[in-house]
């Protein structure tokens, strides 16, 4: 047993006991034909990941149930990724890693926004730092949104608004807000549709997304395997080409984008009409995608 291993089977938690639930049908096309592509995550965990045999979205099932997250986020999440990395991963350290985040997503935003937001919502927003950078960058009134409570500890005493919760769950109460943070947060989510179709009912007229997705293609080629890939904390796994599809659908268009160095699709994205996605470019790149993990099964990695 390796010692990366070792820590994780101390932190003593059973993914195999926990409630768990079948996804019976895919949350971008409705398809419910698919392809198994994993069955176990990079935590060493029994956790499969099918692919949508018509679109190519990824997806946890069976995975944890709401509860079961909730629970998950509230007592293993930073223990685990402590224990995968071998250091202290947790409200206070993380900080450092989202600050330069932030900084490079504000000379984006600099540069794609035509005015500045006087208000700013972060979904999925932890600790309140990228969200605290929009509100030093353009004088923003700003809201963080998460379900963890030591991060929203940390927001909550920087002066930020703080809801506890899931992003599906939130009702904003007709509130509007200028800028939408969804920041590496997508993946998280257990319905992405309904997420982006919130978000887009809560921009103010004339107000933007900003929306970042973990290409699932380029995380299986760095790790060299599709199981590199899979968390158990990421119940999605999308693409450029599905992320384009649920923006369509929600009636979001990119009005700007960028690659980050670490695999990241970035999309600054205005509102729009809902649309059907292009269904056959899609089939074309789920048919790509799975190519290139049986290429990667094939040569053993």
């Amino acid at each position: 047993m390796s010692e990366r291993a070792q820590r994780i089977g101390e932190l003593g938690y059973d993914l195999a006991a926990r409630e768990r639930e079948a996804v019976a049908s895919c949350n971008l096309c409705g398809s419910a034909q698919h392809v198994e592509v994993s069955r176990v995550d990079r935590y060493g965990y029994p956790q499969p990941l099918r692919v949508c045999a018509r679109c190519g979205l990824g997806f946890l099932s069976p995975r944890l149930t709401g509860a079961g997250y909730a629970d998950f986020y509230e007592r293993v999440y930073r223990p685990l990724v402590s224990a995968y990395h071998g250091r202290l991963i947790d409200a206070r350290t993380v900080q450092a890693e989202q600050q330069e985040y932030a900084e490079e997503l504000m000379v984006f935003l600099r540069e794609s926004l035509s005015t500045a937001p006087a208000t700013v919502l972060d979904v999925g927003g932890s600790t309140g730092i990228v969200a605290g950078a929009v509100r030093d960058a353009f004088g923003s009134a700003a809201t963080v949104l998460d379900p963890a409570p030591d991060g929203l500890a940390v927001a909550a005493a920087a002066g930020m608004e703080t809801i506890a919760g899931f992003a599906e769950d939130v009702d904003y109460g007709g509130r509007a807000f200028d800028l939408v943070l969804l920041c590496q947060t997508i993946d998280h989510l257990l319905d992405v549709g309904a997420t982006l179709a919130a978000i887009r009912r809560a921009l103010a007229p004339g107000g933007h997304a900003f929306v970042d997705v973990l290409d699932v293609g380029f995380m299986a080629r760095r790790r060299g395997s599709i199981e590199g890939a899979v968390k158990v904390d990421h119940p999605y796994y999308l693409t450029r080409a599905t992320a384009l599809a649920y923006f369509r659908q929600a009636g979001l268009e990119p009005a700007a984008e960028r690659m980050s160095h670490d695999g990241h699709w970035g999309f600054l994205l205005a509102a729009a009409d809902p649309a059907e996605p292009d269904w056959e470019e899609l089939a074309a790149a789920r048919a790509s995608f799975l190519d290139e993990v049986w290429r990667l099964r094939a040569t053993g990695a």
